[in-house]
C-alpha cells in the first residue's frame, strides 16, 4: 500500500511539474515562432543570440528557488518551522540582490552585451532591444521561479503548475497581439515574455498571503549559513540553466564562422526545441525533488530509492519517444520556424537536429541525477556533474569536434559531452548511494 501511495505521489508531482516546465519553455518557443513569422531569419538570429540572457536569469531564479525550497522541505519534515521561514526570507534577500544586478546590466550594458554575443550591424538593434527589456524584467522572472519552487515544496504542486501554465498561455497570446496586430516587432516579443511571470506571481500571491501557506517572511537579516546552504544546494540548478546559455554562446560563435547568420538561425531552431526537451527532464527532476528531500529528512532510504527509480524509468521511456519523434518529424518541425522557406536553413537544421538529439537519454539522466544529489544534500557530485556539462567539458569538446568535422562536429559535441558526464554520474551515484543508505 505504501508503494502504491508513493507511486501516486510521484505521478501527481511529476506530471504537474513536467506540464509546468514545458509551459515555461514555451516563453521562448512562442517568441521563436512569432519572431520567425514576423521578422524572418534576421529576427531569429537576433533572438538566438539574446536567449542566453534568459538562461542566466532563469538559472538564478531556480538556484535560489531550488536551493532554498530543498532545505525548506527538509526543515519542515523535521519540524524545524522557524528555520524553514528563515530560509525562505533569506531566499528573498538573494532574489532582490540578484534582480538589482540584472537590471543594472540591462540599463547600462545591453549594447556592449549584444556586441559581445556576436550581433553584427544587421541584427544589433534587435538583439540589444531583446536583451535590455528581458533584463529589466528579471525581478519578475526570479520571484516567479522562487515562489513556484516553494509552493511546490509546500505540498501544492497544482497551484505551481497552474501559475506557470497561465503565464505561458498569456505569453503566446500577447506574442501574437504585440508582433502582428500592434506591429511592435522584437520589442513586442520580449514584452510578452516579460509580462508572463508577472501573471504567475499574481496567481500564487493569494496562497502566499493565506493561512494555508507554510512559508513566511520573518524578521531576519542575511545569514551566512543560510546563504551558503541555499547557494550550495541550488548551484546545480543554476548550472543546468547556464549550461544551455553557455553552450548557445559558444555554438553561436563557432557556427558564425562556419555557416554565418543562416547557420545561427538554424541552430536557433534546434536550441529552442532543446529547451522543450530539457524542460521535460527538469520537470521530472523537480517533481521528485520534494519527495526525495522529504524521504531524506525522515530517514527513509526505501522512499529515496523508489522515487529516483520512478523518475529514471519515466525519463528513459520519454527519451525513446522524443528521439523517434525527432527522426520522424525533423523536417516539419524546422519548417514551422522557417517562414522564408530558406533551403539552406532547412538542410542545416534537419541534419543537425538528428545528430544533436542523440543526447536525449544522457541529458535526462544527468539532470535527474544532479538534482537527486541536491535533494539528499550531496552538493559535491551535483556540482561536478553540472560544471562538466556546462563549462569544463562541453566548451573544449565543441572546439575540438568542430575543428575536426565542421558543422557535424558542432552537432556531435553535445551528445559526446552528455555521454561522458552520464558515465561519471552513474559511478558517483553508486558510490554515494552506498554511503547514504548505510548511514
Amino acid at each position: 500500500m505504501k508503494d502504491k501511495n508513493r507511486f501516486q505521489e510521484f505521478t501527481q508531482y511529476v506530471s504537474l511539474s513536467v506540464f509546468g516546465m514545458i509551459a515555461t519553455s514555451c516563453y521562448i518557443l512562442a517568441d521563436t515562432y512569432f519572431v520567425s513569422k514576423g521578422l524572418g531569419s534576421s529576427g531569429l538570429a537576433a533572438l538566438n543570440l539574446a536567449i542566453p540572457a534568459y538562461n542566466f536569469i532563469h538559472g538564478a531564479g531556480l538556484m535560489f528557488g531550488m536551493g532554498g525550497a530543498t532545505r525548506y522541505s527538509i526543515n519542515k519534515s523535521q519540524g524545524e518551522h522557524r528555520l524553514a521561514d528563515i530560509m525562505f526570507t533569506n531566499t528573498l534577500w538573494l532574489s532582490v540582490i540578484s534582480s538589482a544586478a540584472f537590471m543594472l546590466i540591462g540599463l547600462f550594458c545591453s549594447g556592449p552585451l549584444a556586441a559581445l554575443l556576436g550581433a553584427d550591424e544587421t541584427i544589433f538593434e534587435m538583439t540589444q532591444t531583446y536583451l535590455q527589456v528581458l533584463l529589466l524584467f528579471s525581478p519578475a522572472f526570479i520571484l516567479n521561479d522562487v515562489l513556484s519552487c516553494f509552493v511546490r515544496n509546500d505540498g501544492n504542486p497544482q497551484l505551481s503548475m497552474i501559475a506557470v501554465i497561465s503565464g505561458s498561455f498569456a505569453n503566446i497570446i500577447l506574442d501574437y497581439v504585440f508582433i502582428f496586430p500592434m506591429g511592435m516587432g522584437i520589442f513586442g516579443a520580449v514584452l510578452a515574455t516579460g509580462v508572463s511571470p508577472v501573471i504567475g506571481i499574481a496567481l500564487m500571491l493569494p496562497y502566499w498571503m493565506s493561512k494555508k501557506c507554510g512559508f513566511h517572511i520573518v524578521k531576519t537579516g542575511m545569514r551566512a549559513d543560510m546563504v551558503k546552504i541555499n547557494l550550495s544546494l541550488g548551484f546545480p540548478s543554476l548550472l543546468s540553466q547556464l549550461s544551455s546559455g553557455i553552450v548557445m554562446i559558444v555554438f553561436n560563435a563557432i557556427i558564425l564562422t562556419l555557416a554565418g547568420n543562416i547557420g545561427v538561425a538554424a541552430y536557433g531552431v534546434i536550441a529552442n526545441i532543446s529547451l522543450v526537451v530539457v524542460s521535460i527532464y527538469t520537470g521530472i527532476a523537480q517533481g521528485i525533488q520534494p519527495l526525495v528531500s522529504r524521504s531524506y529528512g525522515q530517514n527513509d532510504p526505501l522512499g529515496i530509492r523508489q522515487f529516483l527509480r520512478y523518475g529514471m524509468i519515466s525519463m528513459t521511456v520519454l527519451s525513446a519517444l522524443v528521439y523517434v519523434g525527432i527522426l520522424a518529424f525533423a523536417g516539419p518541425i524546422t519548417s514551422v520556424f522557417n517562414s522564408q522557406n530558406d533551403l539552406q536553413l532547412q538542410q542545416i537544421a534537419v541534419y543537425g537536429m538528428k545528430l544533436y538529439f542523440t543526447s536525449v537519454l544522457f541529458v535526462g539522466f544527468n539532470i535527474i541525477i544532479a538534482l537527486y544529489f541536491t535533494s539528499v544534500e550531496r552538493a559535491l557530485p551535483a556540482h561536478i556533474i553540472s560544471l562538466l556539462r556546462g563549462l569544463l567539458l562541453i566548451i573544449p569538446m565543441a572546439f575540438l569536434l568542430s575543428g575536426l568535422w565542421g558543422m557535424t562536429g558542432v552537432w556531435l559535441a553535445f551528445p559526446a559531452t552528455e555521454l561522458l558526464v552520464a558515465a561519471l554520474g552513474a559511478g558517483m551515484y553508486l558510490f554515494y548511494r552506498n554511503k547514504l543508505y548505510r548511514s
